[in-house]
């Protein structure tokens, strides 16, 4: 099973900046669709950003313009660049890889990393 690691998280100040990674036990394939989702508490999970082999990118409105998403295959790793952060931010953030392959059937399968905390306050 793929093994998901975040790190990057901590405390920053509203308007502050934060680098997020999350590294892969083994290769990511160009089929995968890499993406971080974030949840606060009392809260449902919900998606951020996922981003597809070639750069095809999918944001939540709520932090479009200001988070960034990019994988790089060969560091089998996917960031995310979160500038102008707002309090609304504070979560945890969970890394995503979902895989479609064929294993007697089409199979989609969904591995999480044990997230990072955001916290944005002053």
């Amino acid at each position: 099973q793929v093994q998901l690691v975040e790190s990057g998280g901590g405390l920053v100040q509203p308007g502050g900046s934060l680098r997020l990674s999350c590294a892969a036990s083994e290769s990511i394939l160009s089929i995968d669709v890499m993406g971080w989702y974030r949840q606060a508490p009392g809260k449902q999970r919900e998606l951020v950003s996922t981003i597809a082999n070639g750069d095809n990118t999918n944001v939540a409105d709520s932090v479009k313009g200001r988070f960034t998403i990019s994988r790089d295959n060969a560091k089998n790793t996917v960031y995310l660049q979160m500038n102008n952060l707002k309090p609304e931010d504070t979560a945890v953030y969970y890394c995503n890889l979902h895989r479609r392959l064929w294993i007697g059937a089409i199979r989609e399968l969904d591995y999480w990393g044990q997230g990072t905390q955001v916290t944005v306050s002053s």
